[in-house]
């Protein structure tokens, strides 16, 4: 369960008793990507709105918006090939992401520059905000009020082509849900929409056969912040905090909210940028994607890249996300004590189901997004319970009988080794069916069950004492001869007649014929010792029922 394990927000639901099944909870999830990684069996699939993206590529008048990432995916094609195969797609614009980076950069110029605003919270990486509307709703108030590049590229181009213009956007993180792009995908949703529109990108020029959007930076750097601001801005600062990780929210929201601390400008991001993100690629090959990066990347302008005669909003609010349906205490308490506790007398939280703790667990299994499937402590009691399920006959508590079979084949072997022989015991309760037909199937019930309580008073711990079906009993008796086991049984014979009279039966109504055998290792072999002893159990039937043979 590494998916589950990794997954911040529990958005990773398992179902089925038999065959588990995986899905994500689409409004848990915050796009993070640390599922997609941590599946050792690429089981995860990520999927943007590949279907309008489609749609928009097929009528011909739609823009997209491409995140500068792209080069790192689609490598070894060239910027070039990459712009050329979009247009093939039919995308009738294509932009490089670079103008809502260089807006959002100049609003936080702005922000910036205004004093006081003790705590401010970088607002670019849609993971973080969506995580803190979710998880930790005392921090919306403190984030920087932008919008995302990608949205505040989408502004742009309305306010300077027409509010009718479709946009579709990709990038590793696309955002979701928003209605500011008609279409958000990812990179491989764009190699889906080359393949069904028949586009090679390795075909493609490598020269731009349009004139190609801008390119350049002036003020940004990549993801939307001021490069001044980070250029000047010192690692000791306590106007500019640098913190990377979902793990740091939950101390930011200890900082702002019960110590009440001013933190000035906190550079958040849930990685090391774009090209950390999980669907980038491995992270080991990170800074061979930023060296790529480095070397497509164009001078930067002495002036600005954006006109200003176009005016678009590239401000934010962010709403607190509903709280979670919280699971009923009562059905929570049920499945802790169906998982049990530890040796220690405590809660076993091992996190082999994924959660943290057996408590998450509990909550998610009630909401139906785990199942007990997932618990180890649990499912191995269950194993121990089958297993002494398949080893105790449930009615009279005897050894059933494939254990029966499994220790005779023992006792064969050990004899052999030690010269030392063993009996064996078939016993059967004489004219039972008549006791059934006349008192009653639960009245015969009671009448194994207390036989099967004198068998086992009547042998050793060594012994085996086995029902071998219906109104059978077997029992091995170790190291005893035949004169040994005869004693036994004659013993045996006499206790289940009185277990009759106890139980109020007629005399003579509860008998039992037993056929007694002995394996002798010394002897030659003559089969299996236990169709001896059914042949003994059958000498005995025929001399009269109520007799040891």
């Amino acid at each position: 369960m590494a998916c589950v394990r990794v997954c911040p927000t529990d958005a990773i639901a398992v179902s089925g008793d038999e065959l588990m099944s995986l899905q994500v909870v689409d409004e848990a999830c915050i796009r993070c990507g640390r599922c997609y990684t941590a599946c050792p069996h690429s089981a995860v699939k990520v999927h943007g709105e590949i279907g309008r993206a489609l749609a928009i590529a097929s009528e011909g008048d739609g823009v997209l918006i491409l995140s500068p990432e792209s080069v790192a995916h689609f490598y070894p094609a060239t910027p070039e090939q990459l712009i050329n195969a979009c247009y093939r797609a039919g995308f009738r614009a294509v932009t490089r992401g670079v103008i809502g980076d260089e807006l959002v950069a100049a609003e936080y110029l702005k922000l910036w520059e205004e004093e006081p605003w003790g705590t401010l919270i970088r607002s670019t990486d849609p993971v973080v905000v969506e995580t803190v509307r979710a998880e930790y709703p005392e921090l919306v108030p403190y984030l920087a009020p932008v919008t995302l590049p990608p949205v505040a590229e989408a502004r742009y181009l309305r306010a300077q082509y027409g509010l009718g213009l479709r946009i579709a956007y990709a990038g590793v993180c696309p955002p979701a849900s928003t209605s500011e792009l008609d279409a958000a995908i990812t990179f491989g949703d764009l190699e889906e929409i080359f393949q069904i529109r028949e586009v090679s990108v390795l075909a493609q020029p490598t020269f731009f056969d349009r004139v190609p959007a801008e390119r350049r930076r002036h003020l940004s750097a990549a993801g939307g912040l001021p490069l001044a601001l980070l250029d000047g801005s010192r690692y000791s600062s306590r106007r500019f905090r640098k913190v990377r990780g979902l793990e740091e929210l939950e101390g930011l929201a200890r900082a702002v909210s019960v110590d009440r601390l001013d933190l000035g400008f906190v550079d958040i991001l849930s990685t090391e940028g774009a090209l950390d993100h999980p669907l980038s690629g491995p992270r080991e090959e990170l800074y061979w994607r930023r060296a790529l990066m480095a070397s497509i990347e164009p001078p930067r302008s002495r002036f600005p890249v954006v006109d200003s005669a176009v005016v678009a909003s590239i401000g934010a609010t962010f709403t607190i996300k509903p709280r979670r349906v919280e699971p009923a205490a009562e059905a929570v308490t049920l499945v802790l004590q169906q998982i049990g506790l530890g040796p220690n007398g405590r809660p076993w939280d091992c996190g082999a189901c994924g959660y943290p703790t057996c408590r998450r667990f509990a909550e998610s299994a009630v909401l139906g997004r785990a199942t007990m499937r997932q618990c180890t402590p649990y499912q191995e009691r269950r194993a121990d319970e089958a297993q002494r399920s398949a080893a105790v006959d449930t009615m009279t508590g005897l050894s059933t009988y494939r254990v029966l079979r499994d220790r005779l084949a023992f006792e064969c072997e050990r004899s052999k080794r030690s010269n030392e022989g063993f009996a064996l015991l078939f016993l059967d309760l004489d004219r039972f069916k008549e006791v059934n037909d006349q008192f009653g199937h639960e009245s015969g019930n009671d009448v194994l069950r207390a036989v099967a309580g004198e068998i086992r008073s009547a042998v050793r711990a060594s012994d085996v004492a086995a029902r071998y079906g219906g109104d059978e009993f077997v029992v091995i008796l170790t190291r005893t001869d035949l004169l040994g086991g005869t004693r036994v049984a004659e013993a045996l014979r006499a206790g289940i007649e009185g277990v009759g009279r106890r139980l109020g039966y007629p005399a003579g109504a509860i008998t039992v014929s037993i056929g007694v055998s002995e394996f002798d290792p010394r002897l030659p072999a003559e089969g299996d010792p236990l169709v001896s002893a059914d042949r003994a159990l059958y000498r005995a039937k025929a001399a009269g029922r109520n007799v040891v043979a």
